[in-house]
């Protein structure tokens, strides 16, 4: 009888996974160098992974995240450049966050010639709770304001000077939500484009040192 997943589960299931895929050699992936194709070999056999023992509903495209029950999207980058795309919402999520949790791996890929195999050795596993999945600039910016007195003027106007993609309605909106609750810190840099560009490398330095940042390996 298969066991209900829960996040709990997922994290635990994820150092079991990180640690084993560590020592593995995989022949599918030996020369391969596009980020995605990797990250995407290593998504599906940690669903795999995970069907052995659990039942859970997996993410599609039109949930957009991979464990939609859970409120947990997974993200696969390299350590040489530990980013990834995240579909464009609103501006909001710079603010108050993504609306969801990550599970992210870090791997390093090494190619051994010998044997034609590939091994990806996850040097970090990190959780990153829904509500430090915002900018930090942004947050840290926002809360400076607050402390000195801040007022909707004053953050409306700090949105406009970081090009946040809002319109002066919904800036102003958003401000008061902002006076009202202000948000927590976050600890991902996020990029404006067509679709949101998530960097890592804070979240990776601060896991297991800032509430809501979990280092699971």
């Amino acid at each position: 009888m298969k066991q209900e997943l829960t996040i709990e589960l997922l994290r635990r299931e994820a150092s079991v996974f990180a640690e084993s895929e560590s020592g593995h050699k995989e022949s599918s992936i030996f020369g391969v160098t596009d980020g995605k194709a990797v990250g995407t070999y290593l998504e599906h056999k940690f669903q795999a992974h995970l069907r052995e023992e659990y039942t859970y509903e997996e993410g599609s495209s039109d949930r957009g995240i991979d464990f939609p029950e859970l409120g947990v999207d997974m993200k696969v980058t390299s350590i040489k450049q530990p980013q990834s795309s995240c579909p464009f919402k609103n501006a909001r999520q710079k603010i108050f966050g993504l609306g969801y949790s990550l599970l992210l791996f870090v791997y390093e890929k090494t190619d051994d010639q010998q044997t034609r195999t590939a091994r990806l050795n996850i040097l970090h596993s990190v959780f990153v709770e829904a509500d430090r999945t915002a900018d930090y600039q942004i947050t840290t910016g926002i809360l400076k304001i607050i402390e000195n007195n801040g007022n909707r003027d004053d953050i409306v106007a700090f949105m406009q000077d970081r090009l946040l993609p809002v319109e002066e309605i919904q800036a102003s909106q958003i401000a008061d939500e902002i006076i009202a609750n202000p948000p927590n810190i976050g600890y991902l840099t996020i990029s404006n484009a067509l679709q949101w560009r998530l960097q890592y490398r804070r979240v990776i330095e601060k896991a297991g040192k800032v509430d809501g940042i979990h280092r699971i390996r």
